[in-house]
């Protein structure tokens, strides 16, 4: 009998199912799926970054605390929907995480630094250097940057270095013992060319670096390239105790390639087509976009990265989104809390979300700038989250939303521009992530801010570990030759439903009245990042 047929249970014991990890900003996620490519089961585990010594990280051992957390609610989560403990195999695993950053790595696999993630804005020196050298754009936070920004700084860790990788790429190799990188996280470690890394730009690299005294080479150092399908090792048994302490889970199980963020969410929004978008908006936001054609030139707006079929993509991308938005939140419900009443977060956000739609058409004279870390698509190195009002602006909890939530995705308006330059075509834009938990407002703000209509489907509160655990099943499921695209249209998005919102004049005239108050006020934030310490 086919397995198809199996009930859930059934398929739990047998192993008929696909698990997906998540590393996100705010939330380590693991989500189990059936054959038919559903959630079944999930867990999660809640952490944050740190700011340590100027420096954005997590500690890796909250990597591995997180990890038992999240696999142990997820194996409760399965006894108590389908009655299968203990949970012992499963048909595939994906890890993903945060892109890019820097994990360098001595030759027995310990980290030289700490974790440096997407948040930090200090090489600014490298990234220009490297794109001039390259001719291409790369971005302050690409693995890269942070590698040559360390050898400019003469940091004595780098003579040690035996391998430089991913925080998906650390967790797949503690793991399985592989060395690897999904295409699309490899992308935001260096340039690549179809399935690997640019041979030309290496060599350039070679030449910056030829009066260093390096004991390595840089292809010695990166992770091995593969492809969405690809085998990319097993669950050894030190990776299995990692993952569960309690030593159910057997080793053996096979992985797909690590992939990052952005990989995993065109996957779950299957945007993966040429001319098809997708818009995440949680911590960060970025808009991408599958390119049809080359760009003219080299942009420092726009990023090249790829989809995990090797197919290059184009992104905007900013450092902050909803962080500032949270925080004050969290405010609220703390003063609710104190008068004894109690709400729901969720509820809260539904109301700010909507109180946001009655405010002012140009936010009632309220400034927000919502820079928790610094925003390089601006040029500032340093965040400073702002608010700020002239003597008669209108103080009401309808402005103060809306400039809030206007300053959400302001920094992602004035990236657009560079897409229009090179005429990039999006038919499909598709949104997922937190900002879009409100729906109807986070398509109409969403819709405003790149002038593009923007549907949600009916999928998207299944997470980003879910389009991770679509790469496992992929790699399981998958028929001879046929494309993960392929895979997507057959087995996932068949009866998917879509909610589309295109933006009105009326939002677009209010939005860019806040656009020109916001670009004018950039000055403030400077100001404050010099002398707010």
């Amino acid at each position: 009998m086919d397995y198809m047929d199996y009930d859930v249970g059934g398929a739990i014991r047998e192993g008929h199912t696909c698990l997906g990890i998540k590393l996100g900003s705010t939330r380590i996620s693991a989500t189990l799926i059936g054959t038919d490519c559903k959630p079944i089961a999930s867990g999660s585990h809640a952490w944050e970054s740190r700011l340590e010594d100027g420096v954005w990280t997590y500690s890796l051992d909250d990597v591995w605390a997180g990890l038992e957390v999240c696999f142990a609610r997820l194996s409760t989560d399965v006894l108590s929907k389908y009655g299968v403990s203990p949970l012992t195999t499963v048909g595939c695993i994906s890890v993903s995480a945060m892109m890019h950053g820097y994990l360098p790595l001595d030759r027995e696999g310990s980290p030289l630094t700490p974790l440096r993630t997407w948040r930090n804005t200090f090489t600014e020196k490298a990234a220009k250097r490297l794109s001039e050298a390259f001719q291409f754009n790369i971005p302050q936070r690409w693995s890269i940057a942070h590698l040559y920004q360390a050898i400019l700084n003469g940091e004595e860790h780098i003579h040690e270095i035996a391998r430089l990788t991913t925080l998906a790429g650390y967790v797949h190799e503690r793991l399985t013992g592989h060395n690897v990188l999904g295409v699309g996280d490899a992308s935001g470690m260096f340039p690549v060319s179809g399935l690997d890394y640019d041979a030309g730009m290496l060599d350039a690299f070679d030449h910056l670096v030829a009066s260093r005294n390096l004991s390595w080479k840089l292809p010695d150092l990166l992770p091995r390239v593969l492809g969405a399908g690809a085998d990319a090792g097993s669950l050894t048994e030190e990776g299995a105790r990692l993952l569960d302490i309690k030593g159910n889970l057997q080793p053996g199980i096979p992985f797909c390639p690590p992939e990052g963020d952005l990989g995993i969410g065109m996957v779950a929004a299957n945007s993966l087509a040429e001319r098809t978008g997708n818009v995440s908006a949680g911590t960060s936001v970025y808009v991408s976009a599958v390119l049809e054609r080359p760009l003219s030139k080299p942009h420092p707006e726009i990023e090249i990265l790829s989809t995990p079929e090797g197919k290059p993509a184009a992104m905007l991308y900013c450092n902050n989104c909803t962080a500032d938005l949270d925080a004050w939140i969290s405010l609220f419900h703390e003063v609710i809390e104190i008068t004894g009443a109690t709400v729901r977060p969720s509820a809260l956000y539904d109301v700010f979300y909507a109180k946001a739609l009655e405010g002012d058409t140009d936010g009632g004279g309220l400034l927000s700038y919502n820079y928790v870390s610094g925003e390089p698509l601006v040029g500032m190195n340093q965040g400073r989250p702002l608010l700020a009002r002239l003597p008669d602006s209108h103080l009401t909890l309808a402005n103060f939303a809306r400039s809030i939530l206007y300053s959400s995705v302001a920094t992602l308006r004035m990236g657009m521009d560079a897409f229009a330059l090179e005429q990039i075509q999006v038919d499909r834009m598709i949104g997922h992530g937190g900002l879009f938990k409100t729906e109807d407002v986070g398509l109409r703000v969403m819709s405003m801010a790149l002038d593009l209509p923007v549907s949600l489907l009916s999928t998207a509160s299944a997470g980003d570990a879910w389009g991770g655990a679509l790469l496992a099943a992929y790699h399981s499921q998958k028929t001879s030759g046929e494309t993960l695209q392929e895979f997507l249209s057959r087995c996932v998005f068949t009866d998917v439903t879509c909610k589309r919102v295109s933006p009105n004049p009326d939002d677009l005239a209010s939005f860019a009245a806040y656009m020109e108050r916001f670009k004018q006020g950039l000055e403030i934030e400077r100001s404050a990042a010099e002398h707010l310490l």
